[in-house]
């Protein structure tokens, strides 16, 4: 016999889909940020280092391949 009552939606499932909603929310403000900052004609910033004073892995210039 089929259940009548009206399944919950469990807190695992909740959180999973908060944190969804958070990342497109901080996705599109960075977005944002970026036509802004196009808009201005200033240069975009790729990112934050991790730790202030710490230079960010995204700086780093690739080493040409040995021949």
């Amino acid at each position: 016999m089929a259940s009548t009552g009206k399944r919950k939606t469990t807190m695992a499932k909740l959180n999973r889909e908060r944190r969804l909603l958070e990342r497109r929310i901080e996705k599109k403000a960075k977005k944002d940020a970026r036509k802004r900052a196009a808009a201005m004609g200033e240069p975009a910033v790729m990112g934050e280092p991790a730790v202030p004073g710490e230079p960010s892995d995204q700086h780093v210039v690739p080493h040409s391949s040995r021949s």
